[in-house]
């Protein structure tokens, strides 16, 4: 068999997703989910609505709709129903997972499955980074990815020994399938896939991954890379399409999001953490790529239910 040359990266992915939720949306009503330190999963067991993502075009639901929204990006989930009847409204996913999806074959509610996951290879992290848009995928048409949910449905809604692991196993089935069938259509949200492919370009690109707050220079990262300057600016370009400096600060901003949230760390030692001597510079580039202030993204709550709101 002729080995693809993703097949090494897809190999060595690895997935972790917290507990799921269920969020049930009656009538014309929204859902604001704020943003969280890791990347979200939505899948649709019900009803049809809008996922609105921010910076992006709204994304259509329907049953079968998976979509894995990049780490701290602002999103909602809409359902345009008729009536109003009430806030919508997130639960525990557990042994009324049953009741939920029957519910959610009326065409008054919308009912998706939702949580969030951590994304990364063997021997490093921070894969989930790199991902700028959101990732969807028709699970009905996908017999991989139909199977899997299915069964992952199935075993939420349920309590034998290892579902936590049997969880994960096929989150990683679908997970693979989403991104395999973007790289077979040549979606561009995906492209960081084709540096992890060269052995050299990843070299480089694992040593921002692994200390994004390192004093990295293009000659540095040249070097661990095994290239001449010039040829890896161009090799690097080619591959992610943006230039590797670019992307390390992309990073940088990335993980002090997740330190912001996750953490209370001073935005000053936040800066510092991830290769920033100076708090000005610090917020000038957060504003740039966030369109707010270090302290104004911290202090956005992050759970949904606080962010409700109905829909005039």
């Amino acid at each position: 068999m002729t080995e693809h040359p993703h097949d090494r990266i897809l190999d060595a992915l690895e997935i972790s997703a917290e507990p799921f939720a269920i969020c049930a949306l009656e009538g014309a009503c929204s859902m604001g989910l704020g943003r969280t330190p890791r990347a979200t999963l939505h899948y649709v067991l019900g009803g049809r609505g809008v996922l609105s993502v921010q910076g992006g075009a709204p994304l259509d639901l329907a049953p079968g709709r998976l979509v894995l929204v990049p780490a701290s990006r602002t999103h909602s989930l809409a359902h345009r129903g008729g009536g109003q009847t009430g806030l919508p409204a997130c639960h525990p996913a557990g042994l009324d997972l049953e009741a939920h999806v029957a519910r959610g074959a009326g065409a008054g509610v919308m009912v998706v499955l939702c949580s969030t996951i951590s994304v990364g290879l063997r021997g490093t992290h921070g894969l989930i980074d790199l991902l700028r848009a959101p990732l969807d995928l028709d699970v009905t048409a996908s017999p991989v990815a139909s199977q899997a949910m299915a069964a992952l449905v199935a075993e939420m809604g349920s309590v034998r020994p290892g579902q936590r692991a049997m969880v994960r196993a096929l989150l990683l089935q679908c997970l693979i399938e989403m991104l395999r069938v973007r790289l077979e259509a040549g979606d561009p949200a995906v492209t960081w896939l084709a540096a992890l492919a060269d052995p050299g370009l990843w070299r480089g690109l694992r040593a921002m991954l692994d200390e994004p707050g390192a004093p990295h220079t293009l000659d540095s990262l040249a070097g661990v890379a095994g290239m001449s300057r010039s040829r890896f600016a161009a090799r690097f370009r080619a591959a992610y399409g943006q230039g590797a400096m670019t992307l390390l600060r992309d990073l940088r901003l990335a993980r002090a999001a997740q330190m912001l949230t996750e953490r209370r760390a001073p935005v000053e030692q936040v800066a510092r953490a991830v290769g920033f001597q100076s708090r000005s510079a610090f917020t000038r580039a957060f504003v740039a790529m966030w369109g707010e202030t270090p302290r104004a993204f911290r202090g956005h709550p992050g759970q949904a239910a606080e962010r409700a709101q109905k829909l005039a």
